[in-house]
This record gives structure tokens, sequence and C-alpha cells, in this order.
């Protein structure tokens, strides 16, 4: 239930109301009566042309002055609006303080709000109190609050700029080729979100700043990166060489190596410089596309040339060092050492393409580097196979330096071996050897030319080699022995050609090679059949006298027998144990010619004896008899065998 009080005082109120509301009403009715009577007036008063004029001349000073009155209140309006603006400049010192001396860091949008602030102050000041106090005040204030924005670009970049990781460079670079599909691996240098600082820092500081340290800032810590990640990379690949070495896409195989020995780390530094080079251009690469949302247009070029600077020096110096150590290798006449340069050449003969795309825009001096090594690489490369090219015709004939069994020498192998080696880069040994050519296919060189030069470089060393084998042959006093190390030296050479590529490769120029081998080789073991013509020469029938069976034979004629028999005997029993200790390494020729030499002697063995078979010409037969036709080719089937 609903108090009785609290009833009436709600009627009550109710009740006012309504009166007030009725009363409302009323004075809305007496209005409306009254404004229907001022029009009716109104009417009336219009309809006379008079009253009208009066009217008219009474209304318009009364508008004049009204709008002048307007004017006045919005001029006043006005000027109380730019006092309140005037008065804001000489308070943004104390406003903005605080922000400032906190700096930007956390804050950056409410700092260069602040920032725009003290700028507009210091416009005004200028252009309107040049002399005041205030004006120096807010000079120093955007003085300092452009010093901390340059000091947070600083901070931000060296705080948030990392060096890539290894394994990240080698997925850029497609080190890993065990992969089918390449991975395009994007490096992200920055947080996006400080990335975005520093864009929005860089693009304050071009505008208003008026200076273009942060530039300098920019690319001293992004170069610094730069090259801490190539260092980075090369230290991985030395840490790893311990355990295994990596595969290279450009390397290839270079040589074998007996153990893990100074090839093997030879190997591995050829490998860390190689992928180093193709990091080096996928790092500027990345690099260049953060620079160009950070630096503005025109000073990209410049700014991406001081950035790559340092670790391009560095690249390049390690390449100059590979170079010097190739000169003094050939200084020392070790040409394997100079095949080092082969596979990097090769390499930055490949990467060229994408380091002159990278580096477009840049200096002259900048973009010049590279084709500098390319051409220093090539002149030293080439200057080392002319070299090693005569070393072959010139290698010394010691006597001490030659095997005493007749087989392969060593300058035989080693020439084959280097050889061998430049199969891998048949198309860089052959622009090498294009780039000393001074006509004019040289200085447009195709594929096919620099083949050629190959072809007929492989075909001289191959002549200087024979030319030194022949030579060399002369030190063997025995003409059997130096016919068998000729022997071996060129079934070596052949059979080497044949089971590489380097036949095919010399054929393009000298088609008959393989058949001018094959001759020599034949020569020779009739050369060295020659020195069995001293022991079948005792079974010819020269100086046997005619006789009949049982005819007794005179003491001359008997002595002539014996003769015979015993320069046989002497001649093969000397014959096998000097050749028995001579080696002919090829299995398949050192049988052909055991097979030869025993049909040729065992024949004229057989023959001699049938022939004396029924000759009484001594009493002790066995005394000259000494071996049977068997005996005989066993004895030379002992040739070459220094076990038998």
């Amino acid at each position: 239930m609903i108090p009785t009080e609290d009833a009436s005082a709600r009627k009550r109120e109710i009740e006012d109301k309504l009166k007030q509301e009725q009363e409302t009403l009323s004075f809305i009715r007496e209005s409306l009566e009254k404004s229907d009577q001022l029009t009716k007036g109104m009417v009336r008063e219009l309809i006379s042309s008079s009253r009208l004029m009066q009217l008219e001349n009474s209304i318009i000073p009364v508008h004049k002055q009204t709008e002048n009155l307007q004017r006045l209140q919005e001029n006043v309006d006005q000027t109380l609006s730019c006092l309140d603006h005037v008065i804001s400049y000489y308070h943004v010192a104390k406003d903005t303080d605080k922000i400032i001396r906190e700096g930007p860091a956390g804050r950056l949008d409410e700092y260069l709000a602040c920032i725009a602030k003290i700028q507009k102050a210091v416009e005004y000041f200028q252009d309107n109190n040049p002399d005041s106090p205030e004006l120096n005040t807010v000079k120093a204030r955007f003085e300092r609050g452009k010093e901390l924005l340059e000091a947070e670009f600083r901070s931000l970049l060296t705080r948030y700029s990392k060096p890539v990781p290894p394994i990240l460079i080698l997925d850029a670079i497609g080190g890993d080729e065990d992969m089918e599909v390449q991975e395009d691996v994007t490096l992200e240098h920055l947080p996006e979100a400080v990335l975005q600082d520093i864009i929005c820092i860089s693009a304050w500081l071009l505008e208003y700043g008026r200076n273009q340290d942060f530039m300098n800032v920019y690319f001293q810590v992004r170069s610094s990166q730069l090259d801490r990640s190539i260092k980075g990379l090369k230290e991985h690949f030395r840490k790893n060489s311990a355990t295994s070495a990596l595969h290279s896409p450009a390397t290839g195989s270079l040589w074998v190596s007996d153990g893990a020995g100074k090839d093997d780390v030879l190997d591995i530094e050829i490998d860390s410089y190689i992928h180093c080079i193709s990091a080096f251009v996928k790092l500027a690469q990345s690099e260049y596309a953060l620079l160009t949302e950070i630096i503005p247009e025109h000073h990209q070029k410049k700014t991406f040339d001081s950035l790559i600077q340092e670790a391009l020096d560095n690249l390049m110096l390690e390449g100059d060092n590979i170079v010097s150590a190739a000169r003094r290798a050939i200084m020392r006449h070790d040409y394997s050492a100079v095949l080092t340069i082969f596979p990097i050449l090769r390499h930055l003969k490949q990467t060229k393409p994408d380091f002159d795309a990278t580096l477009q825009g840049t200096a002259a001096s900048t973009k010049n580097k590279l084709p500098a090594l390319i051409t220093s690489m090539e002149s030293i490369g080439a200057k080392a196979l002319e070299e090693f090219a005569d070393s072959i015709k010139n290698d010394p004939d010691k006597e001490y330096n030659m095997p005493k069994d007749g087989t392969v020498h060593e300058l035989t192998s080693n020439a084959i071996l280097f050889l061998q080696q430049l199969l891998d880069f048949q198309e860089t040994a052959g622009a090498m050897l294009a780039s000393q050519e001074s006509s004019s296919s040289a200085s447009s060189y195709s594929s096919e030319f620099s083949r050629k030069l190959l072809s007929t470089y492989i075909y001289k060393v191959l002549g200087n080699l024979q030319l030194n084998l022949s030579n060399k042959a002369k030190v063997y006093e025995d003409p059997a022995l130096r016919a068998v190390f000729l022997h071996n030296n060129y079934n070596y050479i052949l059979k080497s050609l044949e089971k590489s590529e380097l036949i095919q490769l010399v054929a393009v120029t000298h088609k008959k090679v393989e058949g001018s081998y094959r001759e020599l080789i034949e020569q020779e073991i009739q050369n060295y059949q020659r020195s069995w013509l001293r022991v079948t020469e005792h079974l010819t029938e020269r100086n046997i006298p005619a006789f009949q069976p049982g005819t007794k034979l005179k003491d001359k004629e008997r002595q002539i027998i014996k003769d015979k028999f015993k320069g046989f005997n002497d001649g093969l029993e000397e014959l096998c144990k000097i050749q028995q200790g001579w080696a002919v390494p090829d299995k398949e020729q050192r049988d052909a010619i055991r097979q030869a030499q025993k049909r040729v002697v065992s024949e004229a063995y057989r023959a001699f004896l049938q022939r004396c078979a029924n000759i009484s010409f001594t009493k002790n037969p066995e005394k000259y008899h000494r071996y049977s036709a068997e005996q005989v080719e066993e004895m030379i089937d002992k040739l070459f065998d220094t076990s038998a």
C-alpha cells in the first residue's frame, strides 16, 4: 500500500503540472491571437506605399548596424583565439619539457607530435619576434629533440641489427644441394615494429633534421653487420671442417687427397670462399631492399656503395691473397696448388651477372673490383698453365730420378693427373688461355673457341711430355729397358686419355692422337723385342755345317754347336734375370709381350733342338741342352715379375 501522504503529494504535484500546462496553453493561444492581429495590421500597413517606404527606410539602417555588430563580435572572437594561440607558443617549452627529456623510446608518435609543436613555435618567433629569449629556448629544445631522435635511430639500428646466422645464409644461397626444390628464403634484418619506427625517424630527419648524419650512421651499422655475417659463415665452415666437408655448388672434385691433410683443409678454404662470394651477393641484395625503405631514393646508391665496401674489400683482399699464393706456388713449380684458382674463378664468373646487377648504380671503382679479380685470376692461371707446359718439356734428366725397373715416370703420372683435373674446369681453363690471346677471335671468345684452345694446350703438354720422356730414356744404357720405359709411359698416357674425356678433348683439334700413341707403343714393343735377337741369333742355321745323320762331326763343327747352345743358354739366363726385375704395370700389355716373346723364342728353340737331335756333338749333352722348350717358356713367363 502507498502511504496516504505520498499519494496526496503525488496528486498535488500532478495538479500543479496540469495547471502549468494549462497556463502555457493559454499563453500560446493569446500569442497566436496577437500574431494574427499583428499580421492583419501589417497587411493593412503594407497596402499603403508610403507606409512601405517608411518601413524600408527604418529597417535597412538597423540591418546594417546589426551586420557591423556581428563583424565586431567575430573580430573579437578571432583576436581572442589568436591571443590564445600566441600565448600557447610561450608555453611550448614548458609543456614539452618532460616528453623531450624522456626521449622518444617507446612513444615515438607522441614525441614527434611534441617536436612538431616546438618547430611551429620556432617558426612563429622567427617570423614575429626574432629577438625574444623564447626563440632561443625553443630552438635549443628543438635541437635537443632532434639529437635524441638521431640517438634513437642509432640505438634502434644498433640494438636490433644482428649478423645473419650461417645456416640461414646457406639456405638463402641454396647451400643444401640435397633439396630438390630450393625455397626462396627471406632474410629479416629488423623486427617489423622496429623497422617502422626507423622509417618514421628517417623520414622526419630527412625533412626537418637538415643533415644527413643519420645516413652515415645507417651504413656504418649495417656495414658492420654485413661483414660480421660473412665472417660468421667463414667461421662456420672452419668449425665444420673437422667433421665433414660441406658440399660446394661450385668446386666439384678438385683432386684426390691421400688423407685429411693440407689438401682437405685447402678444399674447405676454397669452399668457404666460394660460399662467401655467393653470400655477399645475396646479403647485399637483401641489404639494398632494406635500405630502399629507410634511405631516400636520391641517396640510396651512394649509401649502398658505402655500406658494402668493408665486406667487399675483405673478400677481394682474400681473393688477392689466393692469387698471391698461386703466384708463389708457380715460383716453387708447385702447379697443382694453382688449381685452387679454377673452382673459385669458375664461381666468380658464374656469379658475375648477379654481382653486376646488385652493384648497379654504385661507383665505377666498386663495380670494377670483381672484374679486376677475375682478370687477375685468369692471368695467373694462364701463366701457371704455360709454365706447367714448359716445365714438362724442361724437366731435368736425372739418373737418380729414373725408375730402375722402367715403370711409369712420376712426371708422366703428375702431368696426366694435372690434365685430368682440368676436365672439371674446361670452360674456365679455356677462358684463361683465351684471355692471353691477342687475336680478334679471342676478344669475343666463345666456349667453342676456348675449347679448341684447351685442346691445343693439352696436345702441347702431351707433345712436351713425349719429348721429355724420349730424352729421359737415353739415361738407360740398355736399349731394351729404354724401350720398356717408353712403352710403359706411352701406354699409361693412352689408357689415361681413354679413361677420361681427355681423348675426346684432344681430338677436337688432333683427331689422330689415339692412333699416334698406339703406333708409339707398338714401336717400343718392337724395340724391346730386338733385345732377344742376341738370344735367338744363336738358334739360326748360320754357321751350322751341312751333315748327314750319323756322320761324324769335325772338332770345329762340334764346337760351333756347343757355342750356339752356350750362347743361347747364357743369353736366356742373363735376359731373364735382368728383365725379371723390370716392370710392365699393365697386365694386358705384360701378358701380350710375354706371349709374343714366348712364341718367337720357343719356336726358334724347338726348331734348333730338332736340327741337333741326331747330332753327336758332345759326350755330355745335358751340359749344353739345359732347358726344354717348356722350361724356356716358363722362364719367359717370369719376365717383369719380381716375385717369381
